[in-house]
């Protein structure tokens, strides 16, 4: 049974930084690509970032590029995102999800496996 955990999120002041990270079993790690999500009250899910199952090609959405960093490590099955100079509005629940393929999605429905997610709030 394939299991995603997420761990690292929390309370921080805007400009700060954070960093998740996503454990993951049941299934070959290095066979696919991991994605990131996010959902704020009210609002749709949101793609954040993903990155491809051999770690050579990311991607991420418009809101966070050039503060955020997608990175995996194959060895220890788990993935990461780096949050920097975080804003009020990344306030949101986080998810990492698995994909059924090695190079992944911007949508999350294409996504077969999700973490219960984690909260990250930031302050103004």
């Amino acid at each position: 049974q394939v299991q995603l955990v997420e761990s690292g999120g929390g309370l921080v002041q805007a400009g700060g930084s954070l960093r998740l990270s996503c454990a993951a079993s049941g299934r070959t790690f290095s066979r696919y690509a991991m994605g990131w999500f996010r959902q704020a009250p009210g609002k749709e899910r949101e793609f954040v970032a993903r990155i491809t199952a051999s770690g050579s090609s990311t991607y991420y959405g418009d809101s966070v590029k050039g503060r955020f960093t997608i990175s995996r490590d194959n060895a220890k099955d788990t993935v990461y995102l780096q949050m920097n100079s975080l804003k009020p509005e990344d306030t949101a629940v986080y998810y990492c999800a698995s994909d059924s393929n090695p190079f992944g999605s911007n949508r999350w429905s294409d996504y077969n496996y999700w973490g219960q997610g984690t909260q990250v709030t930031v302050s103004s």
